[in-house]
C-alpha cells in the first residue's frame, strides 16, 4: 500500500519563517523614523474623528473643506501652543539652572510663624533649631542634585529640532488620515478580522473607543486644569508662570493633580507678604483642583463606557512604561483586555443558584465519595 501522506519539509518551513522575520525587521527599520509621528497622528485623528465628520456635514459635505478646517484647528489649538511653550521653556531654562546651581539656595526664615497665636513662637524657635542643627548642611548636599535634575528635564525638552520634526510628521499624517480615514479604518478592521474573526474586529473598535475616552477625559481635563492654573499663576504675579504651567499640565497628565505646583506658589505668596493675591490664588486653586472630579467622568463617558479605575490605571501605568505616548497605549491595552475577558465570561450564563445550596451539594457529594472509599477498602 502506498503511503500518500506528504512529508513535512522542515528546512522549507525554517527558511520561510526566517524570510518573514527578515522582511518584518526590514520594514520596521525603514518606517522607524515615522513611527512616533504616525502614532500621535493616529491618536489625534481617532479622538477628533467625530468632530471632523460634524464639520464635513456643516461644510456642505465637502471632505476637502473639513480636512482644511481640522488642519487649521490642529495648528491653532495643538501645534502652535506646544511650539510656543517649548520655546519659552528653552528661553527660561538658563536662569532656572543658574539659580539651582548657584549655591544661593537657602532655607526660608519663616518669620510669619511668630504671628500665629499661642504656638507661633514655639514653632519659630523649633524651626530655627532644626535649621541650625543640620538644615543648612542638608541644603548644601541637596543643591548639586537639584541642579542636575533641573538640567536633565530641561535637556529632555531641549531637543527642539527633533520635537518639531515629529510634530510636522504628526500634522502630515493627520491630514492623510483625515482624507482617507474610512479606507484606513476598514483595512485595519479587515486585518484584525483575518487574525481573530469577530473578536479581532471588536478589539479594534474597543481600542478606538478607549483612545477617544482618554483623549477626552484625561488629556482635555489636564489641559483645562493646567491652563486655568497657569492663568491664576500669571495673574497672581508668580515668576516663571509659563514653566510652571507646563509642569502643571504634566502633573495633571500623570494624575498627580495641579496642587503640586499651586500649593508651593500659594506658600511663596504668603511668605513674601502678598497675602491678598495669596488668598485669591488659594480660592482659584480650590476651583481648579476640584474641576477634574466633575469634568473627567463626563468626558470619559462621552468617549467610552469604561470603568474609571481602568482608564486611570492605564494612564499612570502607560506613562511610566512608555512615556507620553503611553497615555494612550496603557488605557487601550487594559480596555481591550477587559472587554475581551468580559465577552469571554458572558459566553456562559452567570450562576443564579443559591450559594448555600451549592455548598451543601458539594459537601454531600464529598461525604458520599468518602463513604464509597471506605466501603471499597
Amino acid at each position: 500500500m502506498i503511503n500518500l501522506q506528504q512529508r513535512i519539509d522542515f528546512p522549507q518551513m525554517i527558511f520561510s519563517l526566517m524570510f518573514i522575520v527578515i522582511m518584518i525587521v526590514a520594514c520596521f527599520w525603514v518606517v522607524q523614523p515615522f513611527i512616533l509621528g504616525f502614532a500621535w497622528a493616529s491618536m489625534v485623528v481617532i479622538a477628533t474623528w467625530p468632530l471632523m465628520i460634524k464639520l464635513q456635514e456643516w461644510l456642505w459635505g465637502r471632505r476637502s473643506l473639513a480636512v482644511i478646517a481640522m488642519t487649521l484647528l490642529l495648528l491653532l489649538l495643538f501645534i502652535i501652543p506646544i511650539t510656543v511653550l517649548l520655546n519659552s521653556l528653552i528661553d527660561n531654562s538658563a536662569p532656572v539652572i543658574a539659580w539651582a546651581t548657584s549655591g544661593h539656595i537657602q532655607l526660608p526664615q519663616l518669620a510669619w510663624l511668630n504671628d500665629i497665636p499661642v504656638i507661633g513662637e514655639k514653632l519659630y524657635s523649633s524651626y530655627h533649631k532644626l535649621v541650625a542643627g543640620g538644615g543648612a548642611a542638608l541644603m548644601s548636599k541637596i543643591q548639586p542634585y537639584a541642579g542636575r535634575t533641573t538640567g536633565f528635564f530641561v535637556s529632555q525638552a531641549g531637543h527642539f529640532g527633533r520635537i518639531l520634526i515629529h510634530i510636522g510628521l504628526m500634522l502630515l499624517f493627520s491630514v492623510l488620515l483625515y482624507w482617507r480615514g474610512e479606507q484606513v479604518g476598514n483595512g485595519i478592521r479587515h486585518f484584525a478580522y483575518r487574525l481573530a474573526s469577530r473578536r479581532g474586529d471588536a478589539a479594534v473598535l474597543l481600542a478606538g473607543q478607549a483612545i477617544r475616552a482618554v483623549a477626552l477625559g484625561v488629556v482635555v481635563t489636564a489641559l483645562v486644569q493646567g491652563i486655568l492654573g497657569g492663568i491664576g499663576l500669571a495673574i497672581s504675579g508668580i515668576p516663571y508662570a509659563t514653566l510652571l504651567t507646563v509642569l502643571m499640565i504634566v502633573c495633571c497628565l500623570a494624575q498627580l493633580g495641579p496642587l503640586l505646583v499651586l500649593v508651593p506658589a500659594i506658600i511663596w505668596l504668603y511668605w513674601s507678604g502678598d497675602t491678598t493675591w495669596g488668598t485669591v490664588l488659594l480660592v482659584w486653586s480650590c476651583v481648579v483642583a476640584t474641576l477634574d472630579n466633575v469634568l473627567r467622568p463626563v468626558l470619559i463617558r462621552m468617549g467610552a463606557d469604561l470603568p474609571m479605575i481602568l482608564i486611570l490605571s492605564g494612564v499612570i501605568g502607560g506613562l511610566i512604561a512608555f512615556g507620553m505616548i503611553g497615555l494612550f497605549i496603557g488605557p487601550v491595552v487594559l480596555a481591550v483586555s477587559y472587554r475581551l475577558v468580559s465577552v469571554w465570561m458572558h459566553e456562559m450564563p452567570a450562576p443564579d443558584e443559591d450559594p448555600d445550596k451549592i455548598v451543601e451539594e458539594l459537601a454531600a457529594q464529598e461525604t458520599e465519595y468518602s463513604e464509597h472509599e471506605k466501603a471499597s477498602s
